[in-house]
């Protein structure tokens, strides 16, 4: 496994025409953008040049694969993630998500400050871990759900490699629904609960998750975990129909009768100034304080 050693491993290098141009360390990759309707900056020998390149016309397809390595690891904003090509297209890092990563340990190590005692996080759909690291930096204690056995493995992993191991962190292989009602019948909960879920899923067991049907019913079932002394919740997600403003609503709906506030806005993939960045996404925070 090689690493990079900058705090700047990842950036948008160009975007257009349905694709996206990154790099991720040395590993420069073209992959499917479906917001990227414009044409790309870049002259077309810097788009030839990627190390490999990721297509979804007749069907899910790497080409140059053998050029990337069997994994690699990257720093971003100070934490360390282990990348590896997966038959999907993806790496194993959102990089959408920076912003909220940061935000995270901001609002978990002023949660302590204020509160003397760490920050209890929940985190669902947590994918590979960069929640669950930014909350865990943050001296939080983290409990990390999600229904594949190999991501949970994954975002363990991740955690090593940041020296994150001996940290509290509960790692759930398990159905969110089903695990958050036994969480209800144990009486926990949490301060701060975050959840990017996906517009269709399947549980360990097969469970069907359908977010235009199922994620009214999930915030609801969040409502009764928060704490007494509530940091907030963060919702995000990439599916196109679901903006920012709708998940304001749906937050406002599950939480607004608890005071507080909200902030959302479009998640995006950033490279340089003259680099036209991405949007990728919505998130909306509800923030007790």
């Amino acid at each position: 496994m090689s690493a990079a050693s900058s705090s700047s491993d990842y950036a948008l290098l160009d975007s257009g025409g349905f694709q996206k141009l990154e790099r991720f360390g040395t590993v420069v990759l073209s992959r499917p953008c479906a917001q990227a309707v414009w044409h790309p900056t870049l002259p077309k020998h810097e788009w030839q040049n990627a190390t490999a390149t990721f297509f979804r016309d007749g069907g899910n397809q790497w080409r140059g694969r053998d050029r990337l390595p069997e994994s690699w690891t990257i720093h971003v904003d100070g934490t360390r993630f282990q990348l590896s090509s997966t038959d999907f297209g993806h790496l194993g890092i959102f990089p959408e998500q920076r912003d909220q990563w940061r935000r995270i340990r901001e609002v978990c190590a002023a949660y302590q400050t204020k509160h003397q005692r760490a920050a209890r996080v929940l985190n669902l759909f947590a994918y590979s871990g960069g929640s669950t690291l930014a909350a865990a930096h943050a001296g939080a204690e983290v409990c990390h759900v999600d229904a594949s056995k190999g991501m949970v493995e994954w975002a363990r992993q991740n955690a090593a490699i940041n020296q994150l191991q001996d940290r509290p962190v509960r790692w759930i292989v398990d159905d969110v629904t089903k695990f958050l009602e036994r969480e209800l019948r144990r009486e926990r909960r949490y301060d701060l609960i975050i959840l990017d879920p996906p517009s269709y899923g399947r549980g360990a067991k097969g469970e069907v998750f359908k977010i235009e049907n199922d994620l009214p019913k999930l915030l609801s079932l969040l409502a009764k975990l928060t704490s007494d002394e509530p940091l907030g919740v963060l919702l995000s997600c990439h599916t196109p129909e679901l903006t920012p403003i709708s998940l304001h609503h749906l937050l406002l709906q599950a939480f607004g009768s608890r005071g507080g506030h909200f902030e959302q806005g479009e998640m995006q993939l950033r490279g340089a100034e003259n680099v036209l960045p991405v949007p990728s996404g919505g998130f909306c925070w509800w923030l007790k304080d």
